[in-house]
């Protein structure tokens, strides 16, 4: 287990556990698939497992990791500080994001703070300077603790119907407490970055946040295998002028990040681990701003499990798994550049997300445009995989 001082906070960077990841490997052109044994990364990649599809559908992903035989990369810690970026040298390997060919799928609303965030978004239409009146004005008016309702419940209709006639109902609330999740396409396969790379803004947004959430590991069949840590980056200006640009608010450039390892479900590591996970965020600005702030798993308002049936099963298949981003309870509200002015992102912000069971997943704040680009897709990989005689 590897730990830093982060501020005030002592975090773990590397947990126990068996942990399945990628890197990028000087002398590949394919990355690899590694694991973490002994302080050290050890690269595992193997003919007929050398994605960590390949692995998750294996249907004995946690026994393959940790039996596989392997070649030492190096020391972790020196393999974690390389993959920052800025510190990074052409001779170490770099982590990459630590999933493949899974489709990258993520849940939104399903947490009360960020139901109630979101109606604040679309009452403001976009424009940050109005969020702290209507956040009191909407409160006050609601008067309901909604993180108490179970989701498409009868209560939860009598509420529904109580805010229509006040006038307040939302698409939001719609799928916070409404029968239906909201499940969407966060981002393209392949296209996600992993720990110590940038992460992007559309250079179009100015009032934006990072989202730290769990990251679910899914097979084709539905089972669930393992988790990750997560920033849904979000555009709340863009999301807030409607609903309808979810996907240029999501979908951008590096907008999706995933780290540092997925970690395999065992007997000690399991579902309920995360369940009752707590989430911490990190901002520490070039400024000298730094916003803390932490989600607590066990106030989901729909279970992890339901969000995966959500997602998977005779209604739409995913025949090469999914990663499913859980959704967070975390809006940051903490005024930056004055009075009632919120919270949003500054170029070169360090975003820190971790929890003990996951570590953590640290990421640096760029614009979508000045990231480096995504040019190595599915196609990429099978060809260097079948040069390399791996498939």
């Amino acid at each position: 287990m590897i730990s830093a001082e982060g501020g005030t906070m002592n975090v773990t960077i590397i947990p126990e556990g068996i942990l399945l990841g990628r890197a990028k490997v000087p002398g590949f052109a394919e990355p690899r698939i590694v694991t973490v044994r002994d302080g050290h990364v050890v690269d595992i990649t193997a003919k007929g497992m050398a994605t960590v599809r390949d692995i998750a559908e294996s249907g004995r992903a946690a026994e393959h990791v940790r039996s596989a035989s392997g070649t030492v990369l190096g020391a972790v810690d020196a393999i974690v500080d390389n993959s920052r970026t800025g510190q990074t040298s052409e001779n170490l390997p770099v982590l990459l994001s630590p999933i493949d060919l899974q489709a990258i799928k993520a849940s939104g609303v399903t947490f009360v703070v960020s139901l109630l965030e979101r109606v604040i978004e679309e009452q403001a239409r976009g424009d940050k300077s109005r969020a702290d009146a209507l956040r009191t004005e909407i409160l006050d008016l609601i008067g309901t603790d909604l993180s108490q309702l179970v989701p498409g419940s009868e209560p939860a209709m009598k509420v529904k119907a109580a805010l229509i006639e006040k006038g307040v109902w939302s698409q939001y609330l719609e799928v916070g407490i409404g029968p239906d999740a909201e499940i969407f396409t966060k981002s393209q396969t392949m296209s996600s970055v992993g720990f110590g790379a940038e992460v992007g803004l559309h250079p179009i947004s100015s009032w934006n946040n990072p989202e730290p959430e769990v990251a679910l590991l899914v097979t084709s069949k539905g089972e669930i295998v393992g988790a990750t840590l997560g920033n849904d980056v979000n555009l709340r200006d863009v999301e807030g002028r409607s609903a309808l640009l979810l996907g240029k608010a999501k979908d951008n450039n590096a907008s999706a990040s995933l780290g540092p390892f997925v970690r395999l479900f065992d007997g000690d590591f399991t579902l309920e681990t995360i369940k009752n996970s707590e989430i911490a965020l990190r901002v520490e600005g070039t400024d000298g701003f730094v916003l803390e702030g932490a989600s607590n798993m066990a106030q989901i308002s729909r279970t992890p499990e339901s969000l995966v049936a959500a997602t998977i099963g005779s209604h739409h298949q995913y025949p090469d798994g999914l990663v499913l981003y859980l959704g967070t309870m975390f809006a940051p509200v903490k005024d930056r550049d004055g009075a009632g002015k919120g919270f949003t992102h500054k170029l070169g912000d360090i975003v820190s997300i971790s929890t003990p069971s996951l570590g953590t997943l640290t990421n640096t704040v760029n614009l979508s445009t000045k990231c480096p680009p995504w040019t190595y897709g599915t196609s990429h990989l099978l060809r260097d995989l079948a040069r390399a005689d791996l498939l």
